[in-house]
């Protein structure tokens, strides 16, 4: 017998021995994984099916906030003065929100605050003056600047006309140079510095009622 091959013999037989002793393994997929996987690809397809994807794309490529500007104001509506901020993109207010760095309602508002964006974008909101002539049955749109003219000259000849410069006290007459035909209203959206120019300007005036609107 020739040894060489005997021995050749002996090595394939350990090798078949140690195959059947340590099989190889198999992958193998759980019921749960295959499921997982299953609902998850019909789900892609639904999805793709009712979303266009090419707009979703092409809505990602820029961000929800880009080239926008925020700006902070106060809420119009009552005398508490709450901080807002409005964001405004291309000119046009596209959200606002309460001011959180604010001390007044540091970030909260109430329903008439949270509806000052409604208000801002309704389709019944004036956007130019308008007057309407004595007698007339309708509105008619005017510029700015004619309005600011018509009340100047409303507020001059009013207050020409009914200019007190005396009044007796007891036996002396002494200067007061007021109107008692004219009275001033401010807002709660003005800020401190807005009503101490205010106030300053109807005095000069010769204005002695001041009001403000959250006291009517």
């Amino acid at each position: 017998m020739d040894p060489d091959k005997s021995q050749s013999n002996e090595l394939l037989e350990e090798t078949r021995s140690d195959n059947v002793k340590a099989p190889r393994k198999q992958s193998m997929v759980s019921r749960r994984e295959w499921f997982r996987t299953t609902a998850g690809g019909w789900a892609s397809l639904g999805l793709a099916g009712l979303v266009d994807m090419p707009a979703v794309r092409a809505s990602m490529q820029e961000m929800k906030l880009s080239k926008i500007n925020e700006f902070t104001t106060s809420c119009n509506f009552c005398s508490c003065g709450c901080g807002m901020v409005a964001a405004v993109r291309d000119g046009k207010l596209i959200a606002m929100e309460g001011d959180y760095d604010h001390i007044v309602n540091r970030g909260s508002l109430c329903v008439k605050g949270i509806s000052m964006f409604a208000t801002h974008t309704s389709p019944n909101r004036l956007t130019t003056p308008r007057y309407r002539a004595p007698g007339s049955d309708h509105w008619e749109e005017i510029t700015w600047e004619s309005a600011v003219e018509r009340v100047a000259q409303k507020i001059r000849k009013t207050r020409d006309e009914t200019w007190i410069a005396t009044e007796e006290l007891g036996d002396t007459e002494v200067p007061v140079n007021r109107t008692d035909a004219i009275a001033f209203m401010g807002g709660a959206q003005n800020t401190n510095e807005e009503c101490y120019l205010f106030q300053k300007a109807a005095r000069l005036l010769g204005i002695v009622y001041v009001e403000h609107q959250a006291r009517l």
